[in-house]
């Protein structure tokens, strides 16, 4: 887990690159990890790829504990598992203590008595672990592990688990499971072609929707169930499908990751080679979280990290198992959109004004045709009727020739990148003149035409033949779901087209600013504000002008020093919320007040029992935008870096964006363009605008930050962060530390 030993490995590697200058190889996940592969904290920055050719198509498969002893279990197993083999092409072995033939092939005793190594070993037994130990001693490659019993079931489970991993990293074998299923050797259809989805599923039900896809005429290449992910996890087989040449997109379902930094790898190698990843994760809600814990074992982590994280790498997170049907679906089979616009075209005025509402609020952009395209389709639409888009041709257009007339001319305009045509229910034979025209139209295009069938019955001949029938019209029920694909569709594409990888600019050596910082830090302690703010001008973030003072007369000495008029606060490690208890003075403009709020800070804190280390004589600052900065560290993705509207609206509205470094200038300035307060950051009610370039240096500083000091650093708050008016930088008024 990474939440368990990320902090120790990074902490005892950043030592040895601090002190001898370069990072000795690092094994991670089996394979010797160059020092130019790690980051900065001594974290991998390229996906670990597993070979799995040889687990879905083995040359021989061991299948321990097999059987064909009718009623049983294993007799099931061992049957299906016979018919997969022999549609991959593999040679089963039976293995059994006591049985000399299986469903009449031979059988070993054990898997030490195998003949010669096989590709894979599935094993049907209660307790894999002595199997485990077992197979150490063969040459086999992969092994499948059926049982429950473990992570899922408690503490005593997990500890199993890991006793159970442990012999499987000592074996040098990969291990699919535990609490796994059959889902990887289904029968796959073979009559269908085109791009296919891969699936990946942490529970084997919900994968079904995906896989009966087939029926449908969706090509399905792969199913990884990975169950409670003792070895092999979602993140190998992510990166593993990202390179497959058959594969159009990746569906997952996702109960829990159970390492963070594995995921995004994995991610942003299907984001390098333009692979679509579309995700259902469980966890949204504190049931749900809950849920998915008892049933896989896996942490779910904080559902906001992950959201975010998924989101900078592209990723589709979608909620229904009928989305991820339906997105996965559409972006294995869709060609690269040729124009962002989308036109909605229908045989109601009704159907189409309900539809570009829905498609507007969404965030597709629906062009308004050009004239001249708007002239056109009066050639075969009444003038009375709207064509800017949505196109509504009244109806009697679609049953002649001029339907295809007006869908083919839709199409030819050069802004227009979709067609979606709904069909709320079947009106017989217009509806069957316009699902083939439609058809015919999406053969002849390069651009994506969607239908949706708004039946409940699905038994037409229109949807059953001639929609469901073609692959280039990509096919839908409901409203919601088109919109949602058609979305992704387009956003996907944005984004590969944008991709720049954030882990090929992660940092990989220490700035100097980092043997600064480490002198600073208070293991297991709180800093105050005052080495706070020594913390953050180590990495070059502007602080107030301050003096950390001792006496009244002190005080008074560094009020001139600083420049009147001055702010004064009480600094001490056990001050968190230090306006709330009267410690916090401003607009202070003479010697007399200074001595005098002096005198009365230090009485608050004796009063309540406070320690102070000082107090802070500072710099008054001028008035600007307060924002918050900060860091804190999550268990599944390690440090995240977050940033909202400061003081206290930070507490009040809420308005932050987070992300998980390592990440570049453009994803910094896409928080800020999330924050429901970002026109403040733009002046409003005439005030200037803000420094919003500063500001966002001041996020990639926290961002370095964060990575360099990751293990070491628990939390860091900066707040108030005033981003003053354009070109005059930003400074942080406010900070708190707390260190690992």
């Amino acid at each position: 887990m990474l939440g368990s030993t990320h902090g120790t490995f990074t902490t005892d590697l950043r030592a040895r690159v601090v002190a001898c200058g370069e990072a000795p190889p690092v094994v991670v996940h089996g394979v010797a990890v160059a020092p130019g592969d790690l980051d900065v904290s001594g974290r991998p920055l390229h996906a670990s790829v597993p070979d799995l050719d040889r687990f879905f198509r083995p040359g021989s498969v061991a299948v321990v504990g097999a059987s064909d002893t009718e009623g049983r279990p294993n007799t099931g197993i061992t049957r299906q598992l016979l018919a997969w083999a022999e549609r991959v092409g593999a040679r089963l072995v039976p293995v059994h203590p006591t049985r000399t033939s299986v469903f009449g092939i031979d059988c070993v005793p054990s898997v030490g008595a195998l003949a010669e190594p096989v590709d894979l070993a599935v094993l049907l037994v209660a307790d894999p672990l002595p199997v485990i130990e077992e197979l150490a001693e063969t040459k086999v490659k992969f092994a499948v592990a059926f049982a429950s019993g473990f992570a899922e079931t408690g503490e005593a489970g997990a500890a199993a688990q890991e006793r159970l991993a442990a012999a499987v990293r000592r074996s040098g074998l990969r291990l699919l499971g535990p609490n796994t299923n059959l889902n990887a050797f289904e029968r796959f259809r073979d009559d269908l072609e085109g791009p296919a989805v891969a699936l990946i599923t942490q529970s084997g039900h919900q994968g079904r929707p995906v896989f009966t896809l087939q029926e449908l005429g969706v090509r399905l290449s792969h199913w990884a169930p990975t169950g409670n992910e003792a070895d092999l996890e979602t993140a190998d087989f992510l990166s593993y499908f990202a390179g497959r040449p058959e594969v159009g997109a990746i569906a997952c379902y996702v109960e829990g990751l159970k390492d963070g930094r594995s995921f995004l790898l994995a991610a942003d190698r299907a984001a390098r080679q333009g692979v679509p990843v579309v995700a259902v994760k469980v966890g949204r809600t504190e049931t749900g979280a809950r849920t998915a814990a008892s049933h896989t074992g896996k942490l779910t982590g904080a559902d906001r990290v992950v959201d975010a994280a998924m989101r900078q790498y592209g990723v589709i997170r979608v909620d229904g198992l009928d989305q991820l049907q339906d997105t996965s679906a559409l972006l294995a089979r869709a060609r690269r959109p040729l124009a962002d616009g989308v036109v909605v075209y229908s045989i109601s005025g009704g159907t189409g004004a309900h539809f570009a509402d829905l498609a507007t609020a969404a965030g597709l952009e629906l062009p308004t045709l050009h004239q001249a395209k708007q002239d056109e389709l009066h050639q075969w639409i009444p003038e009375y009727l709207n064509v800017a888009n949505p196109v509504d041709n009244g109806g009697h257009p679609v049953g002649d020739w001029r339907g295809r007339k007006i869908i083919d001319a839709i199409l030819a305009d050069p802004s227009v990148g979709v067609l979606i045509c709904p069909i709320t229910g079947p009106f017989p034979p217009m509806s069957d003149k316009l699902a083939q025209d439609l058809v015919d139209a999406a053969e002849a295009t390069d651009k994506l035409v969607c239908v949706v069938w708004g039946s409940p019955v699905g038994t037409e001949e229109a949807y059953r033949t001639t929609l469901l029938g073609s692959s280039r019209v990509a096919t839908f029920r409901t409203f919601s779901n088109c919109i949602g694909a058609v979305k992704a569709y387009l956003d996907h594409h944005r984004f590969t087209a944008a991709y720049r990888s954030p882990f090929d600019e992660a940092p990989r050596t220490p700035s100097p600013s980092l043997r600064k910082a480490q002198a600073l830090l208070r293991p297991g302690r709180r800093l105050s504000e005052h080495a706070a703010k020594q913390l953050l001008r180590a990495y070059g973030i502007r602080v107030p002008r301050e003096q950390l003072v001792t006496s009244a007369a002190a005080a008074v000495r560094a009020a001139g020093l600083v420049g009147y008029p001055v702010v004064m606060k009480a600094s001490g490690t056990q001050l968190a919320h230090k306006t709330e208890l009267g410690l916090v003075k401003v607009g202070l403009t003479s010697a007399s007040q200074v001595r005098d709020t002096y005198r009365e800070l230090t009485d608050i804190a004796r009063f309540e029992g406070i320690d102070l280390d000082g107090v802070l004589v500072c710099q008054m600052v001028g008035r600007g935008v307060e924002m918050v900065v900060g860091v804190t560290h999550d268990e599944l993705f390690g440090p995240t870096v977050t940033v909202g509207l400061g003081g206290v609206l930070v507490e009040v509205l809420n308005d932050t964006a987070v992300r998980v470094p390592p990440f570049g200038e453009r994803e910094a300035r896409s928080m800020l363009a999330e924050l429901r307060g970002r026109a403040l950051l733009d002046g409003v009610r005439g005030a200037p605008p803000a420094d919003v370039d500063a500001l966002v240096e001041v996020v990639l500083r926290v961002q370095r930050m964060a990575l360099e000091l990751d293990g070491d650093l628990a939390e860091l708050d900066v707040n108030p962060l005033m981003v003053l008016p354009r070109g005059q930088g930003a400074v942080a008024l406010d900070a708190l530390a707390v260190c690992r």
